[in-house]
């Protein structure tokens, strides 16, 4: 049996409607700095592979030990720099041992470092984002793994910004190699800066999604981030017990990837192996092909994860067997698991292992590091996303037919840097962060069986009939009755008399439902008069079982694309982000309520 934390919880109802929620696990004394958890782990694990990315057929590696090494002569190259929170150092290139390497080092000589999304210097048309960052950092170095795809974007900054790459593609000037970082010469103050480091001293600046307004930067502090480390040890005992092997994609830009997977592997000193796949109709089989290789111990990913990389299991056996040996729990993002992607997990395990695997999740954001509740009990189903972490207090404020979750605990920034009006803004008057995330109780006579995620507060819509369309659970239900064609959903029908949808396919799905070949291109699988058939069944069946305009479906439009974790349509937290991604599919929405498309499926 899995070893997890007992439930031990504190409910007080207040007179003013809110509903205060504490864990009575009591949270010990943490260490204050990150350095010293890297430390830690080299201590313990000296010969063990810390890190590990794939160059062609193989993996390269890197022991703590070989790790520590080039840390700390990182860490001398960037104290010679002169560098600080007013300086701090940029990362635009995405996950890579180097990249991990840097990181450690900016923490080690305690000098801010911001992970910047792949998405705005490769991505973006007019790079507003990265204008924006560069104006609000100002940094004092650029790291990127090669010049050539990032050249556009590193002409945004100043040129007196030191430039370090692994590649000078682009055959730039005065650009300083990455090797000459880890091979600079120890500096005599690195032992004094390191001891030095505290609970408040800065350790990253994690940028938000940006989805409705310019991205903010989100400080981090070592003890925010140590101290979660400490809330997830305490409440998963179970990762003390084996080698902790992790094989994961999640990009260090983001909380769920940057600050839980990379933090909590060295917390554990287990390996982490860099899975250079995603969820997407591409690079799904990437991730199959890695993770069935690595068998890792426990595994992360987001529910748009799980949907991409499931057909591949259920229809080859014997990956299935192999990414299930030895796993022992699986962890998905905030966003509700369809429960039909939780029935065909389970189901494969048990064909695969004679197991049923453990599933969990938590809730939490970029805002507070990221785990402020976690789902450390069983549950039949997904949907629950838990209790308060130790050292957490939980304000549950009335909005509505709903609580908005308020966060209070040494793992919640201070707010955003250079932008004293958006923290304001962002606590209540008692200090609770103000989330915008909904929940209600799992059951309202025990509170000890958790909290449901139920949305974002700003996602929910009236229609022109005065109707309230709650998000969260209408996605979870249609996703689970058209399974397993759509990947994920938009709802819309703001200003409309009914509700349609935004469908993004399920490549995997949608071949086996068509007969077809699973690398067809969506395009073809979106026009597909069997696939189109099935949706159209599908949606009739889910109307015929609601009673009101409110949960019924009426139209659908099917993308050619999967939703993006660069472009803000997946948030840190694992779910669709909604508004953002109506925002950014105007044209497809507005195809979606045209009465003349021929593509709209009308139900």
């Amino acid at each position: 049996m899995l070893s997890l934390a007992p439930v031990q919880l504190d409910c007080f109802p207040h007179n003013d409607g809110t509903v205060r929620l504490k864990s009575r696990i009591e949270l010990p004394k943490f260490d204050p700095s990150l350095a010293n958890l890297f430390r830690k782990a080299v201590e313990r694990a000296s010969s063990k592979v810390f890190l590990a990315e794939r160059l062609g057929q193989l993996w390269h590696k890197v022991t703590y030990e070989e790790a520590r090494s080039k840390v700390d002569s990182i860490a001398s190259a960037l104290l010679e720099r002169g560098l600080s929170a007013d300086r701090p150092i940029l990362i635009l290139s995405g996950n890579s041992i180097d990249h991990g390497l840097l990181t450690l080092g900016c923490e080690t000589s305690a000098i801010p470092v911001a992970p910047i999304s792949t998405a705005y210097s490769l991505q973006s048309s007019d790079l507003a984002k990265i204008k924006h960052i560069a104006e609000l950092l100002k940094p004092g170095l650029i790291y990127v793994s090669d010049t050539g795809p990032y050249l556009k974007a590193l002409k945004v900054f100043d040129r007196s910004v030191e430039i370090v790459a692994n590649r000078n593609s682009a055959n730039l000037e005065n650009v300083t190699s990455f090797d000459q970082l880890q091979n600079t010469r120890l500096s005599y103050s690195l032992a004094r800066v390191t001891s030095g480091i505290s609970e408040n001293t800065i350790a990253k600046f994690l940028f938000t999604s940006g989805s409705t307004s310019l991205p903010k930067a989100v400080v981090s502090t070592h003890g925010m981030l140590t101290a979660n480390q400490e809330q997830i040890a305490l409440l998963l005992p179970y990762l003390s017990e084996n080698p902790l092997v992790l094989c994961d994609w999640l990009p260090w830009n983001h909380t769920f990837g940057g600050s839980f997977c990379f933090n909590l592997n060295q917390r554990f000193a287990g390996t982490l192996y860099i899975d250079d796949g995603k969820p997407s109709p591409t690079l799904a089989e990437t991730t199959v092909r890695n993770i069935t290789e690595i068998r890792p111990t426990t595994y992360f990913n987001v529910p748009a994860g799980y949907s991409s990389i499931l057909p591949y299991l259920e229809r080859d056996k014997e990956r299935a067997r192999k990414f299930f040996s030895r796993l022992q729990m699986l962890f998905y993002a905030g966003a509700s698991l369809p429960k039909d992607i939780w029935k065909r997990l389970e189901e494969l395990s048990v064909e695969t292992t004679g197991t049923k695997i453990v599933m969990t999740t938590g809730w939490g954001s970029t805002e507070t590091a990221p785990l402020s509740v976690m789902q450390h009990f069983l549950t039949n189903g997904p949907g629950v996303i838990g209790v308060p972490c130790p050292g957490v207090e939980i304000k549950l404020e009335p909005s509505g037919n709903k609580y908005e979750i308020r966060v209070k605990g040494p793992n919640v920034t201070r707010g955003y840097w250079k932008r004293d009006d958006q923290s304001q803004h962002a606590f209540d008057k008692e200090g609770f962060y103000n989330s915008g995330d909904a929940v209600r109780f799992a059951d309202e006579t025990d509170p000890s069986k958790g909290l449901i995620f139920d949305g974002r507060l700003a996602e929910d819509f009236k229609l022109t009939s005065g109707t309230w369309v709650q998000v969260g659970n209408l996605r979870t239900g249609v996703l689970a009755a058209s399974s397993p064609v759509m990947e994920d959903i938009v709802i819309c029908g703001e200003g409309h008399e009914h509700i349609g949808i935004l469908v993004w396919l399920n490549s995997a799905g949608c071949a086996k439902i068509a007969g077809i070949d699973p690398m067809t291109p969506l395009s073809e699988l979106s026009s597909h008069p069997k696939v189109i058939e099935y949706i159209l069944s599908s949606l009739r069946k889910w109307n015929a079982n609601q009673t009101g305009q409110s949960t019924k479906i009426a139209r659908a439009f099917l993308l050619n694309d999967s939703p993006s974790i660069d472009a803000n349509e997946i948030t840190d937290k694992g779910s669709i982000n909604q508004r953002a991604a109506r925002e950014r599919r105007a044209s497809d929405l507005a195809r979606l309520f045209s009465n003349s498309d021929a593509n709209v499926i009308v139900v």
